[in-house]
């Protein structure tokens, strides 16, 4: 195949925007020539590259809308520091509790990972399809606070609930305004039942009381466990043991 109809293709893709089919084409299309493809071969290469570029432009698309904190995945896991079961762990992983709807709460002190894990089930998520948003708890709070000055909160929880996981991150560290209370409960009620959260906190939901009006806690940990898995964290906090081991800095040099 001489320049000119490649050229032609390429033009022809550029119209029909098609990007990684247009990006692939030049160098595919004379490796099709030069090992005698079958034309549909060719075709089925191009739409493969197209179909691959796809994905993979959605997959940045949702892992920037998701908001992550720090961008940890289990790339940087340890699940033998992790006082969570192994089997626990694996079992998460899987993200068979988001294909029904059901929560994740992990709870335990500061320091044992809870946050790292909820990201990288966060990030498999995405890698697997779907749509994440990631929240401290003061974040929703302000984010709901925001909206109900004009009345469009229940807008607000309708974008949030475009989400197939909700996680919300950080709570029990301080006491919760009735405001990030309510909002905590209303984004808890909506996705009952439709959509998954995973949750991090220092405190078992059923101290939620410590931290927030009564009615509005019982409310809220009455629908977050109903169709929750409960993992407990201990021991002591990794990023302190990993500091005064001399593991929390790169080594200083001359």
């Amino acid at each position: 195949m001489n320049p000119a109809p490649i050229d032609e293709v390429v033009d022809l893709l550029r119209t029909l925007r098609l990007p990684h089919m247009r990006a692939a084409a030049p160098e595919l299309l004379a490796t099709a020539k030069a090992q005698r493809w079958e034309p549909a071969e060719a075709m089925r290469a191009l739409l493969t590259e197209e179909l691959a570029g796809r994905q993979a432009s959605s997959i940045r698309a949702r892992r920037k809308a998701a908001g992550f904190p720090t961008g940890k995945t289990f790339d940087a896991w340890d699940e033998t520091v992790s006082s969570i079961p192994a089997p626990t762990q694996r079992a998460l992983r899987t993200l068979e509790w988001i294909h029904r709807h059901e929560n994740l709460v992990a709870c335990g002190p500061s320091g044992t990972a809870k946050t790292h894990f909820c990201e990288a089930l966060g990030q498999a998520a995405v890698d697997a399809g779907h749509k994440v948003s990631w929240f401290s708890l003061e974040h929703l709070g302000a984010l709901v606070r925001r909206h109900s000055a004009d009345d469009t909160a229940a807008k607000a929880i309708r974008r949030i609930m475009r989400a197939d996981v909700i996680v919300i991150d950080d709570i029990g560290l301080l006491p919760v305004a009735t405001e990030t209370a309510e909002a905590l409960y209303r984004v808890v009620d909506a996705a009952y039942e439709k959509h998954s959260i995973a949750l991090s906190s220092n405190l078992h939901p059923a101290g939620f009381d410590e931290l927030m009006p009564k009615t509005i806690a019982n409310a809220t940990v009455d629908r977050l466990l109903h169709h929750a898995h409960i993992v407990m964290t201990a021991g002591d906090s990794i990023r302190l043991t990993q500091a005064t081991a001399g593991k929390g800095v790169t080594p200083l040099t001359n």
